[in-house]
């Protein structure tokens, strides 16, 4: 059913401008100026308009008459960001309180768990912002915070993707003073990288006032949104390409030893780094699968599109920071060990006695 072609009378033509004058305004989605427009995909130009800071003005009505409208895919984001900002909290916390998880591998996981944890806050935030303090100021904030945190995200997940590589290329002189020294280096580098992107959003001011510059994310332009995803295209072919070569590494590695024991086919390294590259599919695969669909999508649609697509495709790109705390953090023993001393003072024989494995990579 349209709703906004629903049947009703002509107006009376000496009444209509009482009539329009008196009409509350409508509290603005996160997406889109019009709360209906996340069900019907179109019926003008402004149903079809993308908007996070573009606002009708309110100043005619007390806040008593102003009816709360929800879009529900605003309510579906908002509930992302609340898992998100809950989960990756608590690696960040078991992170933070345990001295031991201080080698460059955790230090990169922490960045990851941060910069999940602060785009879940974004979210959150962007919707209270959206509904109840309803200030542009607001909306350009805290969509530069969620732009920002994102990106730092994904470049957190590359800087992983090459300390793994380094891991296994230079196995026998990745534990020295270098390895900590370049990690530090690469974490200042995609912080100060992200927040120059978060910064986007306010080169984008004019997108608010100028419809027709803006992409599907309002307050981003289309220059902006195009820089965003060529530049996800690219750490995403980056990141490719080392996972090859970490497949490379491990199955010479397992061929070496299967052929010591003289039956490639029956070793348990043979079974485990099969695992192990299963397990590096199932990453690459899972990152692609989230941010793809949006990313494409951001390249090649504009502010004339439905809403309705803008959000089925940034929904499963949040997502993708609920799946990393289960990959990265959640799988490792150390960390393992970690949280069940956190919540039970103790760490079952199972965990403590599990052997590290290639499918742990």
């Amino acid at each position: 059913m349209d709703l906004h072609c629903s049947p009703h009378k002509s107006p009376d033509p000496v009444k209509t401008g009482a009539t329009m004058s008196e009409e509350p305004a409508i509290t603005p989605s996160w997406l889109s100026p019009d709360p209906t427009a996340w069900a019907s995909g179109g019926g003008g130009p402004m149903d079809n308009t993308t908007s996070l800071g573009s606002f009708p003005p309110m100043d005619s009505l007390p806040p008593s008459q102003l009816p709360l409208l929800m879009n529900p895919w605003d309510i579906v984001l908002c509930s992302s960001g609340t898992l998100i900002a809950c989960e990756n909290a608590l690696v960040v916390l078991v992170i933070w309180q345990n001295p031991a998880l201080r080698a460059p591998m955790f230090l990169l996981i922490g960045s990851l768990a941060l910069a999940d944890l602060l785009a879940g806050l974004g979210l959150v935030l962007h919707f209270t912002c959206a509904y109840l303090i309803r200030s542009d100021s607001a909306q350009l904030l805290t969509v530069g915070l969620v732009v920002a945190s994102f990106s730092a995200s994904v470049f957190s997940l590359l800087a992983i993707t090459i300390d793994r590589y380094l891991s296994l290329y230079y196995a026998l002189t990745y534990n020295s003073e270098r390895t900590a020294a370049f990690t530090n280096t690469m974490l200042v580098l995609l912080w100060g990288l992200s927040l120059c992107l978060g910064l986007l959003p306010v080169t984008g001011v004019n997108c608010l006032d100028e419809e027709a510059s803006c992409s599907v994310v309002r307050p981003l332009t289309k220059n902006n949104i195009a820089v965003l995803s060529v530049s996800f295209l690219l750490l995403f072919g980056l990141m490719l390409q080392l996972y090859v070569q970490i497949c490379k590494i491990v199955m010479r590695h397992a061929h070496q030893i299967a052929l010591q024991h003289h039956f490639l086919a029956a070793t348990p390294h043979y079974v485990t780094t099969r695992k192990g590259v299963s397990t590096l599919a199932i990453i690459l695969g899972t990152f692609a699968a989230c941010w793809m669909p949006f990313t494409v999508y951001s390249l090649i649609a504009d502010y004339t599109y439905p809403p309705l697509y803008t959000y089925a495709t940034l929904v499963p790109a949040t997502y993708n920071s609920v799946i990393n705390p289960v990959i990265y953090a959640f799988r490792n023993q150390e960390i393992q060990k970690a949280l069940w001393l956190a919540c039970c003072g103790c760490v079952p024989a199972s965990v403590a006695l599990r052997a590290r494995t290639p499918s742990d990579v």
